[in-house]
């Protein structure tokens, strides 16, 4: 008998040998297999740039914007947000990070609208909500600025992980602080840690490849 598969003693199944011309049942079998999509096959989902924090608890808030409403991260539920932790006396991070945002809002094209950018300050001692609003504005009128009191600070500032002290200088003082942009999806998730050095075009990938 000419098959393609017998049962042997043992009851384990195993190609049998034939003989003659190839069975049509194998050349059918081998013709619907090479039909059949690769498991695990798909678009290649880029490396990320920056540091993956997926799984990872995602941090919250109470701040008020720079009209005093009272906002925490569900406020922005439905769009992702890169969240800053900075002050406007800044001479080099803050600055430069927030030009990166206009840089990645460019980049976005028509998706730059469900962006949201959010920074928070960390010398809410000197930035007032009108100092804030036109630091923010400055760069993007889009941008939202947060500050709260010196214990609200502090908790959101733990909530993500993130350091800042105050350091004298003569007879003032600046802020040192924590210099990563965090990314959270649009169900408010926390996704990507940005580093400073990233670019823009980095930036945007990552942006792309997780939100």
């Amino acid at each position: 008998m000419n098959s393609f598969f017998s049962r042997t003693p043992a009851g384990v199944t195993r190609a049998a040998p034939t003989s003659g011309a190839p069975d049509p049942r194998r050349r059918l079998l081998l013709s619907t297999l090479a039909l059949l999509p690769l498991a695990g096959c798909g678009p290649e989902v880029p490396p990320l740039h920056g540091m993956d924090l997926s799984g990872m608890t995602t941090g919250d808030f109470q701040l008020q914007d720079t009209d005093g409403k009272t906002r925490s991260l569900a406020d922005y539920r439905g769009h992702p947000v890169m969240l800053f932790f900075g002050f406007t006396q800044c001479p080099d991070i803050c600055p430069t990070a927030l030009t990166r945002a206009v840089e990645i809002k460019t980049l976005l094209g028509k998706d730059a609208d469900k962006l949201r950018v959010l920074f928070i300050t960390v010398d809410p001692e000197r930035d007032t909500p009108e100092i804030l609003r036109a630091y923010t504005q400055a760069f993007d009128p889009g941008f939202v600025g947060l500050r709260g009191t010196a214990e609200q600070t502090r908790a959101a500032a733990q909530a993500f992980k993130v350091f800042y002290q105050k350091v004298p200088t003569g007879s003032s003082y600046t802020m040192d602080h924590t210099a990563l942009t965090y990314l959270i999806d649009a169900e408010g998730k926390l996704r990507v840690a940005l580093r400073h050095q990233q670019s823009a075009q980095e930036c945007a990938q990552d942006l792309r490849t997780v939100l």
